[in-house]
């Protein structure tokens, strides 16, 4: 079983909006993320917080997205992956929800990795989504808190995913941003 956590916790400060609900081509950013992810898993688990009852109304008509509410948010985003990576069976994508166009191609080429933390690269820059295997899901629950993917990962042999797909490296934080969609 392979399973998708994205991440919708934050508070969007620097959108000025909840950037999840912003639209692109008719359907909210969120939307797109949850979509692009869920030929490849057996279920989406979408982590709120800041804006838990709008998100969780966007996705209501998915059946494969179960919703989990991080009570912690305000802690940071590693609290947030913690929740999510609580309700994985198996093995796991963590994909923030601000980097909602990631490839098919780019899920099919980590999907057939086989190191236990993958992550894909574009031009030599590393990007989202992360692939971790369960048999590190306890260690990624026991770092504190005030860790981050990046410091975890970093403790181990990742594998490197190369892709030509730029959208790996996209980061929806400012209005600008989200203009230059």
């Amino acid at each position: 079983m392979t399973q998708g956590i994205i991440l919708a916790a934050g508070y969007s400060s620097r959108a000025e909006t909840n950037k999840m609900l912003l639209t692109h081509k008719g359907k909210f950013l969120i939307v797109h993320a949850v979509e692009g992810m869920l030929p490849f898993v057996d279920e989406v688990i979408v982590v709120t917080g800041h804006y838990h009852e709008e998100v969780k109304e966007a996705l209501k008509s998915y059946s494969k997205v179960t919703i989990v509410y991080n009570s912690d948010y305000s802690k940071g985003m590693f609290s947030s992956i913690q929740a999510g990576v609580r309700k994985t069976k198996g093995d796991f994508f963590i994909l923030p929800g601000d980097c909602p166009f990631v490839s098919n191609d780019t899920y099919q080429k980590m999907l057939l990795g086989s190191k236990e933390i993958r992550v894909p690269v574009y031009q030599n820059q590393t990007g989202h989504p992360l692939f971790i295997k369960c048999s590190v899901k306890d260690e990624l629950l026991n770092e504190p808190v005030t860790s981050n993917l990046k410091l975890f990962r970093n403790r181990h042999d990742y594998e490197i995913i190369k892709t030509e797909d730029s959208q790996i490296l996209m980061d929806i934080d400012t209005p600008r941003d989200y203009q230059k969609l």
